[in-house]
């Protein structure tokens, strides 16, 4: 799936919506591409004290369901259209599933692409010496 494919999957997941008295969901949407060809998508979910869930880890919890780990492309879309790249916990969270997910590809705002590895340098794993 080309990139612009993609971005449309996860415009069409957005569904802002608002959870009690200051919670709010489906702000952030997320597609996701496997490396079998699958596309998954999920939303966010941000709730007060911190609870809640990004966009990216709902894609991957739809993916899981289907026996799948491997990320071929991400991408996360803000509901106004603008592209948004994985935080820190997303992108140890997306490693951890599948170490060959450091080779899938992200895209960044701009529709620029990179890798997983070269947003998670120095990882915590990785001998010292």
């Amino acid at each position: 799936m080309d990139i612009l494919a993609l971005y449309h999957a996860a415009w069409e997941a957005l569904c802002p919506q608002q959870l009690g008295e200051s919670g709010a969901a489906g702000q952030v949407a997320c597609a996701l591409e496997t490396k079998s060809g699958k596309v998954f998508t999920g939303v966010c979910i941000d709730l007060p004290c911190s609870l809640g869930f990004c966009a990216e880890q709902a894609a991957v919890a739809e993916m899981l369901k289907s026996g799948e780990t491997g990320i071929r492309k991400i991408i996360a879309v803000g509901e106004g259209g603008n592209i948004l790249p994985p935080c820190g916990r997303c992108r140890e969270f997306l490693y951890q599933l599948n170490e060959t997910n450091l080779k899938a590809t992200i895209v960044l705002p701009g529709l620029k692409e990179t890798t997983l590895e070269k947003l998670l340098p120095e990882r915590w794993n990785e001998p010292s010496f």
